[in-house]
């Protein structure tokens, strides 16, 4: 199988190594930098790749199963666009869109291609993620009661100097559009997903130099009658947690480590034989993206293959998109914001 990536920046690398170890061929790189891209060839072991500085112009001259959307986030919905228009397979790193407009103009365009599809959020697959998910399918908690995310982070100002882009609210959005919609996305998977309203707040305390936010914190009520908060920070003095938690009339379970990548906590009712080993899941890290990019190439690649929905598709990108969203329209509005919400974008910040 053959993939190119389009942007060689920071969490790239992560998508090379999935790929690798994917036994999927990387035969062309893409960034609008193109002396990034060849160096970025040479320190990744990925020489072999051609280099292009132009996406539209690798789309036309290579054949490739599909390629993974790495770029900044402001340029996460224009690619994906023209990739569901040129009928290509794609693989987009979260967030999908920054605007509502935009993640629906995509998976139109996906839908009427045909095309397979789907968004990076990784710690779908991580091990303990993926235990309190089976637990939830299988009503082990009963009646859910409330929960919590809390991505408690470390950004300086030496990292937003990396890149302009950075902190703009129409290209990258603030702490929760960027570093905590992985935790929010499993926030609103582990509560069923249909919310009907949020009440959010944020704010920028330590960081002049950006437009957006590096604190929020959020209340959200989902229509099962389960309510959850949010916190989302870049404020710690380092990078502390990613902690989740869902509470039920039979279970309680806490997921913790840097991204919710180990067991804290795991308590039921009625006990399985099985549950003493889950007690003691951790799953080491090199870094806060995870393992999970692995698994996650494992499922696309399979999923080309097999002409099927991604276990990440296009709408589970939408809705955490969606809920970042929601949190900043109620910041903007000093108001609870219902669901859905149909026409907000992260420029609306401006």
């Amino acid at each position: 199988m053959k993939c190119a990536i389009i942007g060689c920046g920071r969490v790239a690398p992560s998508h090379v190594k999935a790929a690798k170890q994917n036994n999927i061929e990387i035969v062309a790189l893409c960034d609008i930098d193109y002396e990034k891209a060849v160096a970025f060839s040479k320190v990744n072991n990925v020489e072999n790749a051609r280099i292009y500085a132009d996406y539209k112009e690798m789309l036309k001259k290579e054949e490739l199963d599909f390629v993974s959307i790495a770029t900044i986030s402001g340029a996460h919905g224009e690619i994906a666009l023209y990739c569901a228009e040129q009928g290509v397979n794609f693989l987009v790193e979260k967030p999908m869109a920054m605007s509502i407009a935009e993640a629906d103009a995509v998976i139109a365009a996906a839908e009427k291609s045909g095309v397979i599809a789907g968004v990076c959020h990784q710690n779908r697959f991580n091990i303990a993620v993926q235990e309190l998910r089976t637990a939830l399918e299988r009503n082990r908690f009963g009646k859910l009661s409330h929960g919590s995310i809390h991505i408690r982070w470390f950004r300086d100002e030496s990292y937003y100097k990396q890149d302009s882009w950075r902190g703009k609210w129409a290209l990258d959005g603030g702490a929760l559009m960027n570093q905590c919609i992985h935790g929010i996305d499993l926030l609103r998977w582990m509560f069923g997903d249909e919310i009907e309203s949020v009440y959010g707040s944020s704010r920028n305390h330590f960081h002049p130099y950006i437009e957006a936010e590096d604190v929020g914190v959020a209340v959200v009520n989902f229509k099962n009658g389960a309510v959850a908060t949010i916190e989302g920070t870049v404020n710690t003095l380092d990078n502390l947690e990613e902690t989740l938690c869902v509470f039920g009339e039979n279970g309680m379970v806490r997921l913790g480590g840097m991204s919710a990548s180990t067991v804290d906590v795991w308590q039921f009712k009625n006990e399985e034989s099985a549950d003493e080993d889950r007690k003691y899941i951790e799953e080491k890290a090199p870094n806060v993206y995870g393992n999970g990019h692995t698994s996650l190439y494992l499922d696309f690649k399979n999923a080309v293959l097999e002409r099927r929905t991604p276990y990440v598709d296009l709408y589970a990108g939408k809705r955490a998109v969606e809920l970042v969203l929601s949190i900043y329209k109620s910041q903007k509005t000093g108001e609870k914001v219902t669901f859905p919400i149909t026409d907000f974008s992260s420029s609306d910040m401006i």
